[in-house]
């Protein structure tokens, strides 16, 4: 076997601002988890000397998160916040004449809060913001028109449940029951599906009037204008006889008036996604092209090109047909000539470009360092765009020909206080010789030579990765005194589509093999101690660690968070319908299959590891229901296990004090297992 460590800090001695000067004094402490600030959605300005974004930080007195609206100047010498309210701002758009900062929030009374977000426009020349819309049940993925007099966006049916005092026959304050009868029926933080859609809509800014374009039984979304300002395009399922039935969206246009007839522009086998982006000329609109139902789970978004004025469905012509990854968020350069997307490769997220008529990617950004926000090409084909490393937390960066630039400092402070681990590559060989890329955190004391605790964390999806990006979790752990070993089993993404579809059908297999393989290495090079091993994750993540557990008894605890093993029972209660039907099939057609993906609760009895299960109360996308049925399994054998279910909470924890309750359980959970000492405490430095 073999086993490579190579180390960032090279490329982190280039790059100053990203990585504090001096070694910090201290270590993280759960304190300092309310502190971190997100940053997101950058928007450079029309003529280049601003770029706004979105600011989230939680207020921990009220328990909750709070996004403002921030501007810097590109040259970096200043920023600006630009709203306040504590109901919370969004999507930032510049006003094509630079005049106006449109964004959404959702402010006013109690009644009018209920509307939904509403569109609100800043003027750049001072001012107070000015709400300019009252639309029903609110606005989203809002965007200007090219001539800066209209805004498309996304608009809602309006549900009658919603109004109950306004319903035939039930006029009274219970809430009426809810009627099923669609085929893909739930949806997480959603809730269960009823026939209402999203359609796509105008709103024009002179008679403070919205126009709906779309209707029908289906959802209709991510407009973009043409550069003429007479057509959206739109991505939608519209062609399919049940859009429940399948993921396959395809590329629509419609003329931007009243009555128009919208008009396919693509129908592959696969499905395309994100937003529509028109060339400057109109001619041609960059899309994403994903992968077929059978195989959605598993997708790898290319690139392509469709002509933007062909009379009737035409083909896709990839940009980059050979490049074995997936890439997000395309627009084009103001020429034409080149079009710019984040790329994911093996534990990184880069800024990068390729020609318009196809070609090699080159990218704008290096290894060691994640993009997990791009602006769209400025004016001068310049991005702006979200930068961390694996310790360094995120801050705005200019993107500009050389290397990244430092526009914000909104985490500079806690940057400067807390010593963090830095992560590193780690490469092992599974059993059957498939190489396998993880990322390593070691104890921010670490010292050479000595073998730690360690906590195998695995990732969710199971199609996402473990990067070098600043991940919270992972620090928590390196502050505590753990090793944090987090593998991109097959089933992850960044290593291309042959490696991602490796599970196809059978979960639980090829991605125990390949975690376990990283943990040997891990305890061969004496940086794990083989006596207090411990494991982990949550989703995908969760669901790995019960087949894990079911496989191999090496491990002293566990934390299996909205994770699932009797995969069974699943049918009909998440969201994950298309999938289930089309990668395992009927459940009483194909009985094996779904059993043996859920050996873990039929080799309950295997099972030796004191774990702990979590997840959200009103989580549809794994529902609670799974962690319950194995804390039940655990708890009938005897085996030391606790659940812990957060009120209200979908598949993602949104509420802070949940969050940081999560992290301190997980650290008195392994702590009592893996360390005689108690775990570190909130306040300790």
């Amino acid at each position: 076997m073999v086993l490579r460590i190579l180390a960032v800090a090279g490329l982190l001695a280039l790059l100053p601002t990203l990585a504090p000067a001096q070694p910090a004094p201290r270590r993280m402490v759960l304190d300092d988890f309310n502190r971190i600030v997100a940053l997101g959605d950058p928007q450079r300005s029309p003529d280049g000397d601003w770029v706004a974004y979105t600011v989230t930080t939680i207020d921990a007195e009220k328990d909750r998160r709070n996004t403002d609206i921030w501007m810097a100047r590109w040259d970096g010498t200043a920023q600006q916040q630009l709203t306040s309210s504590p109901d919370g701002e969004s999507s930032p758009r510049w006003s094509p004449d630079g005049k106006y900062l449109a964004f959404l929030a959702s402010r006013g009374t109690e009644d009018e809060k209920k509307q939904g977000a509403q569109l609100w426009l800043l003027p750049r020349q001072g001012g107070e913001a000015l709400k300019v819309s009252e639309v029903k049940g609110g606005l989203s993925n809002i965007q200007w028109s090219p001539d800066s007099t209209r805004i498309a966006f996304e608009i809602a049916d309006v549900n009658p449940a919603d109004e109950p005092e306004k319903m035939e026959g039930w006029k009274r304050k219970t809430t009426p029951p809810i009627v099923i009868d669609r085929y893909h029926f739930k949806e997480d933080r959603t809730g269960y599906l009823t026939r209402h859609y999203s359609h796509i809509a105008v709103f024009d800014l002179a008679t403070k009037t919205a126009t709906t374009l779309t209707s029908g039984q289906v959802d209709d979304e991510n407009p973009a204008w043409s550069p003429d300002g007479t057509r959206i395009a739109f991505i939608s399922k519209r062609a399919q006889p049940d859009p429940d039935r399948t993921t396959n969206t395809d590329v629509w246009v419609i003329d931007a008036k009243p009555g128009a007839t919208p008009r396919q522009m693509t129908n592959t086998p696969e499905g395309e996604s994100g937003r529509p982006t028109w060339s400057p000329d109109g001619s041609r609109i960059a899309v994403l092209v994903g992968d077929t139902d059978t195989n959605y789970a598993y997708d790898l978004n290319k690139l392509g090109v469709i002509a933007a004025n062909a009379p009737g469905p035409g083909a896709v012509r990839l940009l980059s047909p050979t490049l074995d990854r997936a890439v997000f968020a395309p627009s084009w350069s103001k020429d034409g000539q080149r079009i710019s997307f984040l790329l994911e490769d093996d534990r990184s997220q880069h800024a990068a470009s390729v020609p318009a008529e196809g070609g090699t990617p080159r990218r704008l950004t290096g290894a060691g360092m994640v993009v997990a926000a791009l602006s769209p090409n400025g004016a001068d084909d310049r991005h702006a765009a979200v930068l961390s490393t694996s310790n360094t937390l995120p801050e705005l960066f200019a993107l500009d020909g050389g290397a990244p630039r430092q526009l914000t400092r909104h985490n500079a402070a806690l940057q400067a206080e807390v010593r963090f681990a830095t992560a590193e590559n780690l490469t092992s060989k599974s059993k059957d010789g498939t190489e396998v890329h993880s990322i390593l955190v070691k104890p921010v004391d670490y010292v050479a030579g000595r073998a730690y605790p360690t906590i195998l964390f695995i990732h969710g999806g199971p199609n996402g990765q473990d990067d070098h990006g600043f991940d919270v979790t992972h620090q928590w752990f390196a502050a505590n005194g753990y090793v944090v070993l987090a593998p991109n089993y097959r089933g992850s993404s960044g290593r291309g589509a042959t490696f991602q579809k490796a599970i196809h059908k059978d979960w639980g297999h090829f991605e125990v093999v390949d975690v376990l393989g990283a943990v040997d290495e891990a305890v061969k090079q004496g940086v794990a101690d083989p006596n207090r091993l411990g494991i982990g994750g949550w989703s995908y993540g969760g669901i790995t660690t019960n087949y894990t557990i079911a496989t191999d008894t090496r491990f002293k605890a566990a934390a299996s968070g909205a994770g699932s093993s009797l995969q069974l029972t699943m049918y009909g209660m998440d969201r994950y319908i298309v999938q289930y039907e089309q990668e395992l099939g009927l459940p009483w057609k194909n009985p094996e299959a779904w059993m043996k993906v859920s050996y873990p609760f039929f080799h309950a009895d295997r099972i030796r590891t004191p774990t702990l299960f979590l997840g959200g109360e009103k989580d549809f996308n794994v529902p609670i229901a799974g962690g319950e049925q194995m804390y039940q399994a655990l708890r009938s054998q005897n085996v030391d296990t606790e659940l812990v279910i957060y009120p209200g909470q979908f598949h993602g924890l949104t509420v802070p004090s949940y969050e940081r309750d999560r992290l301190q359980r997980y650290a008195n959970w392994y702590g009592k297992y893996l360390q005689p000492a108690a775990p570190t405490s909130a306040r300790q430095p």
